[in-house]
Formats: structure tokens, sequence, C-alpha cells
């Protein structure tokens, strides 16, 4: 393996990151079951970036309508426009990695388009629910964009499936060059299906693990072909979203948006406004040292989301779970918000009105404030070596 990360730690310790692959293919399909933004939906979309909603692990595939299942996918994501996501995780270290699993995930998709009826995938994602203590309507409230109608989804995930609207998705520490060129090859004739990879390599050094996910596979040919089919957007700007969310909310709630919207500009945060069909949004994003960190967003649903999912991985301060662990204990001082312990992973929303007090958008507002200081804690930028 080739290349290393090196990461100066205080002002003159110098800490070199050698790229080690995993232990285990089962330890990678762990880690994107609890971080699934390693999947780099940032980079598989950048002006919607893609968010996942896991259904399963190891979902069987049935080859017929009777329904009895001959394969497992990995794992099985929603995004959220529905369209169904199979991932396949290899190590580079499997031979297999180089044309057999392209067979095996051709096989996956042709017959769950085919045989999965929307029910199970339902079903799947309650269960999984169930099993880790969570209500399965709520959950999926809370991970959709504020307000939208969970069974309008799930009617989108049975249509996206007739059509063949699917994602495939490679995983792997190191994509071979021969796989490559067979998922950009797939991604540029397939359509509406999509074929990409997700190269996750994984660097170590002095205790410290850093996971650096890239997506292949988009090659301008297959991003020009597919742009055709994307869901209608709507551009919103600030004249918009704020007529929009007096309209459906009052003065008073966008009063306490223009209040983070203020927030925002004062500190230097780049805005960067939504385009969603349904609901306008707008997302402070700080620029700091060659990244972008992801803070809260607000909704005209009358929302702000905390967006602990985005700011994992690889970014420090937030990548520490510790860190954002913190974060909520602050936010959860601010009277009537109760952000809950699973939920440093996600995107936890909470309505606007519960900050009409100014005493208590005061409080909301300083722990952005300590957000954007924990960042500029930063050490000196990580350099790569190809």
């Amino acid at each position: 393996m080739t290349g290393g990360i090196y990461l100066f730690k205080g002002e003159k310790q110098l800490i070199e990151m050698t790229e080690q692959a995993y232990d285990s293919e089962a330890l990678l399909q762990e880690l994107l079951e609890e971080y699934p933004a390693l999947l780099a939906g940032d980079q598989i979309d950048s002006n919607a970036p893609r968010r996942w909603l896991l259904i399963s692990r190891e979902t069987g595939v049935p080859d017929s309508d009777v329904g009895i299942n001959r394969w497992s996918v990995d794992h099985l994501f929603l995004d959220q426009d529905a369209v169904p996501t199979l991932i396949e995780v290899k190590r580079s270290s499997d031979t297999r990695i180089r044309r057999e699993v392209v067979g095996q995930m051709l096989d996956y998709a042709a017959n769950a388009v085919k045989y999965w009826p929307v029910e199970k995938i339902r079903s799947e994602f309650e269960d999984r629910c169930v099993e880790r203590g969570e209500d399965p309507s709520q959950f999926l409230s809370a991970w959709l964009d504020s307000d939208a109608d969970r069974e309008e989804f799930w009617q989108r995930v049975k249509t996206n499936l007739e059509a063949g609207k699917v994602r495939m998705l490679f995983v792997a520490d190191i994509i071979p060059t021969e796989l490559q060129r067979i998922i950009e090859f797939l991604n540029e004739q397939m359509d509406p299906a999509e074929v990409l990879a997700v190269q996750v390599k994984q660097y170590v050094g002095e205790g410290h693990t850093t996971m650096v996910p890239r997506v292949i596979g988009q090659t301008a040919k297959a991003m020009t072909t597919k742009s055709g089919g994307s869901r209608p957007k709507r551009k919103w700007d600030e004249p918009s979203f704020f007529a929009k969310l007096t309209e459906e909310h009052g003065t008073e709630e966008a009063k306490i948006a223009r209040s983070i919207l203020e927030w925002a500009h004062s500190n230097g945060l780049r805005v960067w406004w939504g385009e969603g069909a349904k609901f306008g949004s707008f997302f402070p994003l700080f620029d700091y040292d060659n990244e972008t960190y992801w803070t809260v967003s607000v909704w005209t649903s009358g929302t702000v989301e905390i967006q602990f999912q985005m700011m994992i991985p690889e970014k420090y301060p937030f990548s520490n779970e510790a860190i954002r662990a913190e974060m909520r204990e602050r936010f959860n001082v601010v009277p009537g918000i109760n952000i809950p312990e699973n939920a440093i992973s996600k995107r936890p929303s909470i309505k606007l009105a519960i900050l009409k007090d100014s005493a208590v958008l005061k409080q909301f507002l300083a722990v952005l404030d300590w957000m954007i200081s924990e960042i500029k804690k930063k050490p000196v930028a990580a350099q790569t070596q190809d």
C-alpha cells in the first residue's frame, strides 16, 4: 500500500498515519451500519447530499415470486428520495472483488426490483427499529425532511423499485482498476439505475484512526446521461424561504429563523439554500482550514435540525463521539430541547417555536458559538501523499 497522512499534534509532534487494511470485512460492514456518512453522500450528489436510512443488514433477495431468499445483500439503505441502495462490501484482499462481485450485485438488483415488495422493505425497517427500542414512525419522521409524509415516502420506494431506479454501491478499502472500469462502463450505460463504488481507505498511527471515503464511477458521460431523470427541485433563496415560512408558521417563527441566519452572517458562515421541491431550507456552513463544517439547518416546516450526521466522519473535532455527546448535553441545557443519546449520529430536529423566548434563543445560539470555537481549535491541516 502507498501513501500516508501526516498529522500535527500540538505544535511540534508529527504523527505519521499509514494506510492499513481492515482486520475483517465484518468490521467495515459494522462501520457502515453505525456511520452511514462513510458512504460519502456529499460526493454522490454535491447539490443535494445523499442521506442514508438503513433498512437492514444481510437483506434477503429471492429469485422467484415464491419469496424464498436465494441471496443476501450486505446492506440495504434508502436515500431521502426513496431510492433503494444495495451495498456489497469486500476487502481488496478478496479476489472476488475483481469481477465476480459485479455478477453478484447484478443478480441482487435484477431480482430485487422484480421480487421485493415494498411491504418487505418496510417490515424489515420496522423490525430493526423495534430491536433497537425505537418507534419506527417517530424514527422515520425525524429522518425525513421534517413534516414529509411517511406513507408518500414508502409509495415512492415502490415506484422506484418498479421503475428499476436503484443504486448499486461496491464498498472496499481499495477498488481495483478492473472493477473501476466495469463500474464506470455500467454507470454510463444504465439508466435510471446507478452503479458506483466507495473506496474507504483506513489510516492508523499512534492510537489514531482516520477513514477517507472516495466515490468512484461518476464519469462525465454518466452524469450527463442521468441528469434528465433527476427529481424536480426548487432552488430556494432568502425571500422565498421567509415568505413560505411566514405563510405556514407566522411572523414569530420567521423572526427566530432570521436570528439564526443573522448569527451565521455575523460569524462569517456561508449559507447554502436548499433545493427541496416541497420544503425550503438553509444550511449555515463554516469553511475553515480547507474543510466545510455543517452546523444546523432551518426549514420552512418550522423546524431546525442539528447536523450530527454530517459531522461524521474524519472532521476534527466532531469525529470524536465524546465531543458530539458534549454538544448534545449543551443543547439539552436549553429549555425545551431534549435530544436523545442515540441521536448524535443522526439529524434530530426541534421546533423553532421552542426558541421564541429571547433568553432561550440566546442560549441556543451560544451552543452554535461553542461549535465554531471547537472547530477553530483544529490542529494544522493533515497532508495526504498519493
